[in-house]
């Protein structure tokens, strides 16, 4: 399999993992507020771990996967600091989206979860590739 189609697999990943995040936000029906923050935080590890693998297809989707857990932990933390210049960008919702606006511990389950499916998400698209070659 080409290194174009190995991407064109990653894109289309990022395409569906994307609406379905948004969606998680804007959900308003039974268990609302789990979709909307909880559910979330595992689709927003999945979309930065294919996004990085995008980037960076050479890496190690284990080593993607623990990165972008760390980062998210520490955006996670960082949302118990509030200097107006995380205000600023928390005041519009793609900022809210990215670097989050409050700090809850059962954020990391689900950081845990999304990044582990991430790297499984990421060991699939590899496993494609190397089938393809054989």
């Amino acid at each position: 399999m080409s290194k174009f189609k190995i991407r064109l697999i990653i894109l289309i990943s990022i395409f569906v993992i994307t609406p379905l995040g948004f969606l998680c936000k804007f959900y308003s029906g039974p268990g609302a507020r789990w979709f909307n923050d909880s559910f979330g935080g595992l689709l927003y590890e999945i979309f930065w771990c294919l996004v990085v693998f995008l980037i960076l297809p050479k890496f190690k989707p284990i080593n993607i996967a623990i990165g972008v857990f760390i980062v998210t932990c520490i955006l996670e933390c960082l949302q118990l600091w509030h200097p107006p210049f995380l205000e600023l960008i928390r005041s519009d919702f793609i900022g809210r989206t990215i670097i989050g606006t409050s700090f809850v511990w059962s954020d990391f389950i689900y950081y845990v979860l999304g990044s582990t499916f991430g790297w499984l998400w990421m060991e699939r698209i590899r496993k494609l590739k190397r089938k393809a070659t054989q």
